[in-house]
Order: C-alpha cells, then structure tokens, then sequence
C-alpha cells in the first residue's frame, strides 16, 4: 500500500503545484542497517540487506536517472541492488564537499536522482535543497526513512517523509 503512496506522491508532485516549470526529484536514504567493523567501514547485516532489497520493490516503478552514494560500504550496499534493477552505475559523492552535491542536483532539472548517506549527511543534504535548518541527524538506530525532495529551483521544494523496510506495509 505504502508504495502506491511513493508513486502517487511522486506523480502528484511531478504534475502537480511546480507543473509551469521542470521539476527535480531527489530520493534520499540513509544506509540501511550497519554490522560492526573495526576500522570504520561496516558492511550491511542481513536486516541492511533485506532493507536494500526492500528499496529496490518501492522504487521498482520509478523511473531513476541517477544513483550516488558516499564510498563507504553500507552506503554503497544499500542503493547496489537498485543500481543493478535500474542498470545504473553508482556514483560517488563526497558528503564533505557539500556545495558540490548541491551543484550536481541544481544541474539536474527534470531529473529523479537516489543518494544514499549516513545520518548526519541525509539531513544536511535536504536543508541545503530546502535552504531551511529543518532537518536534524537522525538517531543511530534509524534506518527506515525514505525522504522525498521535488523542487522547481532549489529553496522552493516539497518533503515528503516516508518510512521503508521488511517490517513496512510498503
């Protein structure tokens, strides 16, 4: 039910309230569950899998141009299998160059783009499209959020805030 919701609101924004001008969908999550790894770069548990497979069924319908994670495992292993469905190559993005994937998105009209980031960057990612403090870090344990971000410039922007996962009805 709830990826009738994504299509719908996807669809709604796309043809809805920015309709005079060319709009730019951004889809933002944060690396799905993480194991534990002494040098800092976890890999997905076997919950962080089934949630990246889950991404992969909400988004089946969409059409994505575009996939970039930070080039830490997890972030990676989460938008991998949607990168295989979509036959889409990953692309790197530096989270502490922020200006920079600002630029990219700003340079993307039209476009629908998936970043995977952590839970510190995904926040900062939406208030700088937003141009708002809106959005704090999330908590550690919080994998199941699914941001949706459609802009007609950047500043001028809807949020739609969605949860995802094995447990989700999506």
């Amino acid at each position: 039910m709830n990826k009738l919701i994504i299509s719908f609101a996807l669809l709604l924004f796309s043809t809805g309230a920015f309709a005079q001008s060319e709009l730019t969908t951004v889809i933002l999550v944060r690396h799905a569950e993480k194991g534990v790894d002494e040098g800092g770069d976890p890999d997905l548990t076997e919950a962080g899998i089934e949630r990246a497979k889950e991404l992969v069924r909400v988004l089946n319908d969409q059409s994505i141009d575009g996939i970039y994670s930070t080039p830490f495992k997890r972030t990676r292993q989460t938008v991998a299998p949607l990168a295989e469905a979509k036959e889409l190559k990953i692309e790197d993005y530096n989270p502490f160059k922020m200006q920079e994937v600002v630029d990219l998105i700003a340079n993307s009209k039209g476009k629908t783009l998936v970043f995977s980031g952590h839970s510190n960057t995904t926040p900062a990612m939406i208030n700088q499209i937003i141009k708002e403090d809106k959005f704090k870090s999330l908590d550690e344990s919080d994998y199941d959020n699914l941001y949706i971000v459609t802009f007609s410039e950047l500043g001028n922007a809807k949020v739609t805030v969605l949860e995802y996962g094995a447990d989700s009805d999506m």
